[in-house]
């Protein structure tokens, strides 16, 4: 990767992330406000400190470790906080000296920030950019090549997918929600040669292709180029989005699984005809002998003939509130089959790296579009993970809570901050561990 790509990854991603943590620590701020809760410190990015304001009680700053952020409310009982001050009397500003439902609210504010932050993605960009709609009797059926997984699995060429776990589709996006896909006994029911069969896919290849990354080499996607990546071989031999590969060395492309096939098994120079507009030419071309590629970005939804259906405002809404639910089920589904071990949780998590990557690739593939579904998905994601009970997360915090509730009395002070320091340790050595986890599947 070129130094150029890697600082754009970089700024792409602390750029959703801040988006994120910002959004995330607003609802923890203004819940603590709406209660008389004081707020010592409002932080974007974790410590050092590089620039900030007081104003009132309140420090507003960015940190320097762009992973994070926080909300400093008085009288919180966290891993900051020193021991003599919870012999001390609590205060009519402090969190602890406030009602359970108070500051049940206050810790859960994040997250339903996160989920509202999603849904107005999702909500914004169909009703600015429409709904893609993929009819599955558009789509010339499947490309299945002898050696690949999904030949494993049971697929093959000319198969058409007309059901998801028994249910009948019709649609491209039928097939790719995320609810259906992360079902314990995935299925897909196809008609070959007349006949209607079901296809059973076992978890363990779930594990290598998971969600859109599953279906899209299925369909006869064309062999068309949505972008080209710079600094490649396709950017130095000249091609831009648009053009279609339609023969290589001779031998006719029709999809574009058949043209990444023949790049990754390539072991020299391709002689590739291509069609531009009207025009077609030739260009030599010689694929990076380390990846096996060339720096063409896969196409678009629209590309592969889905039509845009422009939605008015109350149908944008429901529609955005349809995929924060489908988002959101899928993921905590995916999140059950990790921890269950139906699917590897080593293949399947990810951290900054793994993130950074994705973030990019959805920017370049679909620009602002791409990078605004991805922020929402991440933003759900980041809801989920801090509501799980894991003292130093908000659920922690939550789990506290509800047992003060119950009980009519709260944990010991001193048992909640020892609970939040090895949360944090705990939380710590899972950074590590996806960390290094990106690193070995680079």
């Amino acid at each position: 990767m070129e130094f150029v790509d890697i600082l754009k990854t970089i700024g792409i991603f602390i750029g959703a992330l801040m988006i994120l943590v910002f959004i995330h620590e607003l609802g923890h701020f203004l819940a603590a406000k709406l209660f008389g809760m004081r707020v010592e410190r409002f932080s974007v990015g974790f410590p050092p400190r590089i620039w900030g304001f007081q104003r009132g009680d309140t420090d507003y700053c960015i940190g320097a470790t762009p992973l994070g952020g926080y909300v400093k409310i008085s009288g919180m009982v966290d891993e900051s906080m020193d021991t003599e001050h919870l012999n001390e009397e609590p205060q009519p500003w402090e969190y602890r000296s406030k009602p359970v439902w108070q500051r049940m609210i206050v810790i859960t504010a994040g997250v339903i920030f996160n989920m509202i932050l999603a849904f107005v993605i999702f909500s914004g960009m169909t009703l600015s950019n429409g709904k893609l709609t993929l009819n599955l009797d558009n789509v010339d059926g499947m490309y299945i090549p002898e050696n690949t997984i999904l030949y494993e699995i049971g697929f093959r060429t000319d198969d058409h997918i007309v059901g998801v776990n028994g249910e009948n589709v019709s649609a491209f996006e039928d097939l790719v929600n995320p609810s259906a896909l992360t079902v314990k006994n995935l299925s897909y029911q196809v008609i070959r040669d007349g006949e209607e069969i079901t296809i059973p896919v076992p978890s363990n290849y779930l594990d290598s292709l998971q969600t859109r990354a599953f279906i899209n080499p299925v369909f006869s996607y064309p062999s068309t180029i949505s972008s080209v990546s710079l600094g490649t071989p396709a950017s130095d031999a000249g091609l831009k989005a648009g053009d279609k590969f339609i023969a290589a060395d001779s031998m006719e492309i029709k999809y574009w699984v058949q043209l990444t096939e023949l790049i990754k098994s390539s072991e020299g120079e391709i002689n590739f005809t291509i069609q531009r507009g009207d025009s077609v030419f030739e260009a030599t071309i010689l694929p990076n002998q380390d990846t096996k590629t060339i720096g063409i970005v896969a196409p678009t939804l629209a590309m592969a003939g889905a039509q845009r259906v422009e939605l008015g405002f109350f149908a944008s809404i429901k529609a955005g509130w349809d995929e924060t639910v489908d988002q959101t089920s899928g993921i905590i589904g995916g999140f059950t089959r990790m921890i269950t071990g139906d699917i590897s949780f080593r293949q399947n998590i990810g951290g900054p790296i793994a993130i950074a990557k994705v973030t990019r690739d959805a920017t370049e593939q679909a620009g602002w579009i791409g990078f605004w579904q991805i922020t929402a998905m991440l933003s759900i994601t980041l809801a989920i993970m801090n509501i799980l009970p894991i003292p130093a997360l908000d659920g922690g915090h939550l789990m506290f809570l509800i047992y003060e509730g119950i009980a009519r009395k709260e944990p010991s002070d001193k048992f909640k901050l020892v609970a939040q320091n090895i949360g944090f340790i705990v939380l710590l050595s899972l950074m590590v561990f996806v960390i290094f986890n990106d690193i070995l599947k680079l």
